[in-house]
């Protein structure tokens, strides 16, 4: 908003003396700008000599008299009287400086009448507190006419969402369904699928019809929900009852690779290239098992294959993780193929020397404590130092006796010295043995399972009370059993699946990175 002075100013133009909008200052000639640069170096030698006729004359007698002793030294003397004055001079400067900390006088407020009062109170919202009276009231005239209750909606549309460790009637009863309207709708979506593989997140879109009263409960007019990826059900009412319709979705799978770099996060970096949560978590706990995280840097790369699911509604579905790996300069560091009817994903070295792995750790034999270490001892019965070639373990008499890992029993009866005895044979050279038992549970030939329950606890043969003698052989020979914790096998490989397992690994591979084949 312009005042009357500036209107004319514009009005003026350029020769009323001063221009309207932005105001430049003429430019200064050659010469007068030759003239000020002459008088600002005049003007600065004058200063300087001012300064060397008085200030330096000053300057030296303070440095000459030290004014500013240390007051440590010297007490007493007139070097110290002197530094003393100094302090109290300052001081007393100080205190002559002293600034006055009373308080400021505020303009005084200016006084408004009454009309100035009520306009500025109908502009704030403390009248809102007051009712709003400053407004106009209206009331109720003849033609206001009272209702006895509100009037209902004919219909109401809702959507509900199947929550995890919820269940589909009590959702369908929180959404307003009558008991009669929910059992039918689980028996027509029982024929179709089981409530309860329903997953999580599922969405109902519900519509409820008008109610003849309002006690009782409003009929269920349309329920339209997707339990499956490829199955659509809806429910409408129709002639009076409820009718289930079926929509099959065709859905088209084809893998899909995300291959990108790995940045400070790898589940963000794969995130960021465009796969899935649950393909990425996949991929996680894949790479996990095989090789650590700690193990992958920032630069390498990340590369995913995925069955990608396409409704033919539009959307899409990640499926089963196929294919992780870990590329490092150009070159595979890890190399992982879902293979197998088991869905387990396997190596091509770990297929090359045997793809199928099986490792067990060994328990404890019997519930007890160790009472003599493998190694040369002396015997308590013959009297000599001999190798005792196993441990072992203080139990009660019957106390049960457990296979230390899966196997197949190769010895089962009386054992010399070891009296009862078993020996289990474990694959890949392994074999266990278990003497002194007051009674053998297996026979020779048996397979038996971790934890199997093979004899009991006795002293028969060469012991002097209950215990078990727990021992381990390794290619026919004994050796410490504290010594091993696990056993692994593996199966011979079958060179036809070998050849198909590269086959598919080069094909899965070959698929372009973040696109669909």
């Amino acid at each position: 908003m312009f005042t009357p002075r500036d209107q004319m100013l514009a009005f003026a133009g350029a020769g009323g003396g001063s221009g309207f909008g932005l105001r430049t200052t003429p430019p200064i000639a050659p010469e007068t700008a030759h003239e000020s640069s002459a008088v600002l170096n005049s003007t600065k030698m004058h200063l300087g000599a001012l300064r060397r006729t008085l200030v330096t004359p000053i300057e030296r007698w303070c440095a000459a008299k030290d004014l500013a002793p240390d007051l440590a030294e010297d007490i007493g003397s007139a070097r110290w009287f002197r530094g003393f004055g100094t302090m109290l001079g300052l001081g007393a400067a100080a205190v002559l400086m002293w600034p006055n900390f009373a308080p400021l006088q505020a303009a005084p407020l200016t006084a408004m009448d009454e009309s100035a009062v009520d306009e500025f109170r109908v502009q704030g919202i403390r009248p809102l507190s007051l009712g709003a009276d400053n407004g106009r009231q209206m009331t109720a005239t003849a033609a206001v006419i009272p209702l006895a209750a509100a009037p209902e909606r004919p219909s109401i549309d809702l959507t509900a969402t199947l929550g995890a460790g919820d269940t589909f009637p009590r959702m369908l009863q929180r959404a307003g369904l009558a008991s009669s309207d929910i059992v039918q709708v689980l028996d027509m979506v029982g024929g179709q699928i089981k409530p309860g593989t329903i997953p999580p997140g599922t969405r109902f879109a519900i519509r409820l019809g008008a109610r003849t009263s309002p006690a009782q409960p409003r009929p269920l007019e349309q329920l339209s929900f997707r339990p499956r990826f490829d199955l659509a059900l809806d429910i409408k009412r129709s002639g009076g009852g409820l009718a289930l319709a079926t929509n099959a979705i065709a859905v088209d799978t084809a893998p899909m690779r995300i291959r990108g770099i790995v940045g400070g996060s790898l589940y963000r970096s794969a995130r960021a290239a465009g796969a899935p949560p649950s393909a990425v978590q996949d991929y996680l706990r894949t790479i996990d098992e095989h090789m650590a995280f700690e193990e992958i840097a920032p630069g390498d790369e990340f590369d995913l294959v995925f069955a990608n699911r396409r409704a033919a509604s539009g959307e899409q579905q990640a499926g089963d993780l196929i294919y992780a790996g870990v590329v490092r300069a150009n070159k595979p560091v890890l190399q992982l193929l879902r293979w197998g009817k088991d869905g387990e994903f396997y190596s091509p070295q770990g297929m090359a020397e045997g793809s199928q792995e099986t490792t067990g750790f060994l328990g404890s034999p019997v519930n007890g404590r160790i009472t003599s270490h493998f190694g040369a001892r002396r015997h308590p019965i013959l009297g000599y130092v001999r190798m005792h070639a196993g441990v072992d373990f203080g139990a009660s008499w019957g106390a049960p006796i457990y296979a230390a890992t899966d196997g197949r029993v190769s010895i089962a009866g009386w054992h010399g010295g070891h009296g009862n005895y078993v020996r289990l044979d474990h694959g890949g050279g392994i074999g266990t043995g278990y003497g002194h038992m007051s009674r053998i549970a297996v026979s020779a030939g048996m397979s038996v399972r971790r934890g199997q329950v093979i004899g009991y606890v006795g002293s028969t043969g060469l012991s002097t009370g209950p215990h078990l003698h727990y021992e381990m052989y390794r290619n026919g020979q004994t050796v410490n059993p504290l010594s091993m914790t696990s056993i692994t096998q593996r199966a011979t490989v079958d060179p036809a699946q070998l050849a198909a397992f590269k086959a598919k690994l080069a094909q899965v591979t070959a698929i372009k990175a973040n696109t669909l084949r």
